[in-house]
């Protein structure tokens, strides 16, 4: 096998710019990865009502399961580790999706203004409700 791959590196002799341009093509892909509409805004109301403390809305567009799950406690408890870093300001720029147990499962960096840890966001979707929401 490593002789197979030594012949093809001898034939294509990937050159510097080469690697320059797969690794440029495998940023560009990955920036222009982008969370539907509808599942972006469901995350920004999600992360509104973390500021406002309003479980309502932050259970909203959860599933039957997730609304009985979440409390005001849980939310309060939530609210207070992130809340007042998410009114300074954030950027929550989409990573991708994983399929899980029937979930799709989107991806978000949390990126605070205030430089601080970021926090990976993780929302399972499925039939158009949200079945969950983590930080970690």
């Amino acid at each position: 096998m490593r002789s197979h791959v030594r012949r093809l590196l001898c034939i294509v002799r990937p050159s510097p710019r080469w690697w320059l341009g797969i690794v440029l093509a495998l940023i560009v892909q990955s920036s222009l990865a982008q969370a539907p509409a509808d599942v972006e805004t469901i995350l920004n109301k999600m992360l509104s009502a973390m500021q406002t403390g309003s479980l309502e809305e932050f259970s909203a567009a959860g599933d039957a399961s997730f609304k009985a799950a979440m409390t005001k406690e849980l939310l309060n408890g939530v609210s207070a580790q992130v809340g007042s870093r998410l009114k300074e300001g954030y950027s929550s720029p989409f990573l991708g999706t994983v399929k899980q147990q029937g979930y799709l499962i989107y991806l978000w960096r949390l990126e605070f203004k205030d430089g601080k840890d970021d926090r990976l966001i993780t929302m399972p979707v499925k039939d158009g409700k949200v079945g969950g929401f983590f930080l970690r």
